[in-house]
């Protein structure tokens, strides 16, 4: 009996998920994307939405903080645009050749025999394009995107899994917020509240579901059956690491070498995972995962 207790106890690895974050993840931040994308961001303000330039880095950094994302945070404060259009805007003018296929970061993935994931609050084209310019487009199960978290027929969050999948289907996915009349929204003026704090003045909600929100990681985690306590979750943000890590994620920083709050490893590169993390590699669970590493695609839809 004591033998057989082992012999289980060897079979059932410590993880059986990998979920990656995208973006200065995958690849590293000196490729110029995340400050290209930035910059987009404040073109998108000014010209799509009228924001004075002269707010623009104030009123950024506050969305920023306060809801996750910039997107998020305009639509919490009134601002009302389509989210096709915007993500068009703000990755379609990317950089993406300073993107290179990256063989090395290949055959790490597909040399692991364990389940992988990409957890990133960017759309879907955004997503296929980096990881096909980096070669990685076959390396993961699936892809939890923006369009994942906020489907176009659904206003709130939903615990109804029979309806989603990994990717959008574009069809269904045209995520417009249009508002009942012709009126123009009323801006909340986050800057004012800020500077004068007024305890009757409460920051208003999103509509946009996304990280580092906890119930996105939740809903994310739902949405693709994966267990948090057997999963190992990589990201380049200490926020996004610190929100996974209070979900019951096992947490690895990627771009620093030093442990932040709420990080169970640090790596400068996700090249390095294989010396930081021989482990992954040792425990033979191929039969437990149930399905051949190099053959996967990223339309594997959710299995309820």
């Amino acid at each position: 009996m004591e033998y057989e207790n082992r012999y289980l106890h060897t079979q059932r690895p410590k993880f059986d998920c990998l979920l990656f974050d995208l973006d200065d993840t995958l690849y590293p931040l000196s490729s110029g994307l995340a400050a290209a994308c930035g910059q987009n961001i404040k073109d998108y303000m000014v010209e799509h939405l009228g924001i004075e330039k002269s707010k623009l880095i104030e009123l950024g950094d506050l969305l920023y903080k306060n809801y996750g994302t910039t997107m998020a945070g305009l639509r919490a404060i009134g601002y009302d645009f389509d989210y096709d259009e915007y993500h068009s805007y703000v990755h379609g003018r990317l950089p993406y050749e300073n993107l290179k296929p990256d063989p090395v970061l290949r055959n790490l993935l597909l040399s692991l025999p364990i389940r992988k994931v990409i957890f990133t609050n960017a759309d879907k084209v955004h997503a296929l394009k980096v990881l096909n310019k980096l070669g990685l487009e076959d390396c993961f199960e699936g892809i939890i995107c923006f369009e994942t978290l906020n489907p176009i027929h659904k206003s709130t969050a939903s615990d109804d899994e029979d309806d989603m999948e990994f990717l959008g289907r574009a069809s269904e996915i045209n995520a417009t917020t249009k508002t009942n009349d012709n009126k123009a929204p009323e801006i909340f003026d986050i800057i004012g509240h800020f500077a004068q704090p007024n305890p009757s003045s409460v920051l208003p909600k999103t509509p946009i579901v996304c990280k580092p929100s906890e119930a996105a990681i939740e809903r994310a985690l739902k949405i693709a059956n994966i267990d948090p306590q057997r999963t190992l979750f990589f990201e380049d943000s200490a926020r996004n690491i610190l929100a996974g890590k209070r979900v019951g994620l096992h947490t690895v920083l990627i771009g620093k070498s030093q442990r932040v709050k709420g990080a169970d490893y640090a790596l400068e590169s996700i090249h390095n995972l294989r010396e930081a993390l021989p482990e992954l590699w040792e425990a033979d669970i191929k039969s437990e995962v149930g399905y051949n590493a190099g053959k996967v695609t990223v339309e594997t839809p959710v299995t309820a």
